[in-house]
Formats: C-alpha cells, structure tokens, sequence
C-alpha cells in the first residue's frame, strides 16, 4: 500500500527538514513556497494546487497574516481542502487563529490539528521535535504515523486549539529563560568576571537546559545561526502576552523577556535568538551594538 502525498505550505528551514525525513520514510512530498526554500522537492504554484495534490497538507508559516493568504482566494488552499482531506497546521499562529481555522474545518468538512512543533532545526533534522496536537482523538490516530516521522513524542494537548496555546507555554519559558540567562551573563560580565568562566561555568550547571546551553556556545563564540530567528521568537513572545492579556494571565517576567527581544529584533532579526545574549554583553562592554 502505498503511503499519502504529503504537501507543504511554506517550505522554509523547518519545513525542509520535515519533508526530508518524510521522504526517507517513503512518502511523496510536494511543496509551496511563497519565499524561498527549494530542495529536491516538487515545488508546486500555489496553497491550492498543493490541497489538490497531496492528501495530507501540512502548513509551516511565520504569522497569521501568512497563513491567512495561504488559505483564502481563488488559489488559497481552502479551496481545495475537501472532506477526506487531513491539514496538520505546523505554525505558532495566535489562539484566534487556530480556533479561526478550526471552525473553517468545520464548515468544509476537512480533518485538522493544530499541531506546531517544539524544537529548532537540530531537531528537525533528526526527526526530534516534540508535536503538540490538539484536535480529536481519531484524527491524532490518523495523522500518527506523520507525527511519528517528523518528532519523537506526540503530545496530545486537547480539543481543537489546545496545542496552539501550549505552545505559546513553551515559548514564552524559552524566550524568558534566554532573557534571565542573558541578563546574568551582563552582570558576571560587567563585575569583571572572566568572559570564558562566566560562559564555561553556566555549561557546567543543572539550572541551564540543554536548549539554553547551545544558545550559552552561541554568545561565547559571538556567532548566532540562525536556528531560531529572533524574529520569530520575537513574534511568538507577542502573540504570548496579547493571549495573556485576553485571558488575565499575570506574566511580569514573560513581559520584560518581550521587550527585551522586541529591542533585540531591530538589529538582530535574522539571527539566532540567542543573540540577545550578544547585545547584553555590547552594553555592559560600552562597546558599538552590531
């Protein structure tokens, strides 16, 4: 029995690496990609022809506002997205918006999970990302030998839009962490510590996570590859506090990590979160922000 065409809709760093592993596991994959990222996949016109083709589409956009255009028009993919259809959307979009999408599924009869993943491009790259599902239990069974593909633990967070808002958790923890880690880089730094103690002894401790201790290399080398851009993180920490905001979440912390990365963005956008560290250390050094 032959295995599903799979289609994305966005095809970027993440997205790329997902469709590999899909390959190596037998299924056809086609794509579309609005900005950029080509490998060896059939890359196709349109969100529509994509719905078209394949059986299974899988969004991996940045924003709302994307995701939107992808969907909606005479060559958006809905419509295209016809009963037997099953949609696994990969992005962090706000709650409204999953919840959006999911009341579309309702109406044209299409199977979707709110299913955005956690993890960088390492873990996509090996197949390593952590899928957070929300939608019902039948189609998290059906769409389970995806997620099994692409991440090594499917987490099913609950009905439609559950995932989509635990994922903002995951992030927010992240985005913050970087911050309170960055911050005391500054001050170990601006007390005329050693640079390389401060970096070495925080890779040492408990307290950092493992995700953190590779943002920790990034700022001690002073490079920042982009594994997670600023930009995103950024987003994502936005999307997190207006949430918050809606439902009377108190999140002082979460809310100085959003500046911080908001002021980040402006001249870091592109690169690795983690060079929030990096602007820190420009600060408390007098040194020019590059």
């Amino acid at each position: 029995m032959s295995s599903p065409k799979i289609g994305f809709i966005g095809y970027g760093a993440m997205a790329q690496r997902m469709g590999a592993n899909l390959r190596k596991a037998g299924y056809p994959v086609v794509a579309y990609a609005p900005s950029g990222g080509k490998d060896e996949t059939e890359m196709l016109p349109s969100p529509r022809a994509i719905a078209e083709a394949a059986e299974i589409i899988i969004f991996c956009v940045p924003n709302d506002a994307a995701e939107n255009e992808s969907l909606h028009g005479e060559n958006g993919a809905l419509a295209a997205l016809t009963p037997g259809k099953l949609v696994l959307d990969t992005s962090t979009v706000s709650p409204d918006q999953a919840d959006a999408f999911a009341s579309l599924a309702v109406e044209h009869g299409f199977s979707l999970l709110d299913a955005p993943m956690s993890g960088s491009t390492p873990e996509a790259e090996t197949g390593d990302l952590v899928m957070l599902v929300g939608g019902d239990e039948a189609v998290v069974k059906r769409a389970q030998p995806v997620l099994d593909v692409i991440g090594k633990l499917t987490i099913h967070a609950g009905p439609a839009g559950s995932a989509a808002r635990l994922k903002l958790v995951v992030n927010g923890v992240m985005g913050a962490t970087l911050n309170v880690i960055a911050e005391g880089v500054s001050y170990g730094l601006a007390a005329g510590l050693d640079r390389d103690v401060v970096f070495d002894t925080l890779q040492q401790v408990a307290v950092v996570s493992p995700h953190h201790k590779r943002k920790l290399k990034m700022g001690q080398n002073r490079e920042f590859p982009s594994q997670f851009p600023t930009r995103l993180m950024s987003k994502d920490m936005g999307l997190l506090l207006d949430a918050g905001r809606k439902v009377g979440a108190f999140m002082p912390g979460m809310a100085v990590a959003d500046q911080a990365l908001a002021l980040s963005n402006r001249l870091h956008a592109n690169e690795d979160y983690s060079a929030l560290i990096g602007a820190m250390e420009h600060s408390v050094a007098n040194l020019p922000h590059k």
